[in-house]
């Protein structure tokens, strides 16, 4: 008797929009359009129009490039006949998880990934701030150097081995750039991003997010959550619930979560979603993994 192989779903976080997305599934897979023209009327305005025809620009706005990742994430895994083993999103990535296991209804994900973005916007205007990826450092050097920073500055994605982005006040990166240079890291390049993602910086904008997260209804997911605070399984809507409140101002911890769903037993890992970042990232921590790209309706077929 063979053993069943342990699939994994994983989904990506802001950065994979293209001009196009989900178009093919809107215009081929009626269940698609269904779901499409409800996160219009949830949004208030026709994102489908923007994520159809709009440019790369138009699909940098805030209060669009969130929605229309976790829109084109989502309905791809409601169009999979697969179920999953487990599931893990990457920052923004979280809530397609969570929508695609059942521990949200798509409408609720929907309106909080919405009330993320613009909170996420504004917090980003009271302060100067920005990221930066440091490539090819032990991750405990990244942290020590952080720490030792004047300003505020702390690791904020831990994406694989040797591949930590860190986040804060801009004067604070660059000097933890400068220092990570000396201490050896092969780069350390500041991000065109908006602001100071995944650190206390983002405090204002957990605020606002717990509003929404105190209204929304959670259950109990049809196969476990690694969620990026703490890296590890969650089943229980409550721990599911207060992980996803500490998102916005903790670190994102994928390294740890890759790892530990392979200790669990995964060994085929599906990216649901746009892009293929996320399966990068997977064979750098386990180059023997199977992996494979769900990213529009030729990949469905």
């Amino acid at each position: 008797m063979s053993t069943p192989v342990t699939h994994a779903y994983i989904f990506p976080g802001q950065g994979a929009q293209f001009p196009g997305m989900a178009k093919d599934l809107y215009e081929k897979v009626p269940q698609a359009r269904e779901l499409l023209e409800k996160a219009n009327e949830i949004l208030g305005f026709r994102i489908t129009d923007i994520m159809f025809e709009g440019t790369a620009e138009d699909l940098r706005q805030t209060k669009v490039t969130q929605p229309a990742i976790f829109l084109h994430s989502t309905v791809l895994a409601r169009c999979l006949a697969i179920k999953p083993d487990m599931v893990a999103g990457h920052s923004l990535g979280e809530f397609s998880a969570l929508a695609a296991s059942g521990a949200m209804a798509f409408e609720d994900a929907l309106r909080l990934v919405s009330i993320r973005a613009t909170a996420m916007q504004k917090a980003c205007e009271i302060k100067p701030s920005t990221m930066a990826a440091i490539i090819a450092l032990p991750d405990a050097t990244v942290e020590e150097i952080c720490s030792g920073c004047s300003g505020l500055v702390v690791p904020a994605n831990y994406n694989c081995d040797g591949q930590v982005v860190i986040s804060g006040e801009t004067e604070a990166v660059e000097e933890a750039c400068a220092k990570l240079k000396e201490a050896g890291a092969k780069r350390a390049l500041v991000l065109q991003v908006g602001g100071a993602f995944h650190s206390p910086l983002m405090e204002p904008a957990r605020a606002e997010l717990a509003e929404g997260i105190e209204k929304a209804v959670f259950s109990t997911p049809v196969c476990p959550v690694y969620q990026n605070v703490t890296a590890k399984a969650s089943t229980d809507p409550a721990v599911i619930k207060e992980n996803l409140l500490k998102q916005l101002t903790s670190p994102v911890r994928w390294t740890q979560s890759i790892k530990n769903m392979l200790a669990d037993g995964a060994v085929k890992f599906t990216e649901v979603g746009p892009g293929t970042v996320l399966q990068g990232l997977v064979k750098k921590i386990s180059a023997g993994v199977e992996g494979i790209e769900i990213d529009g309706f030729s990949a469905l077929e």
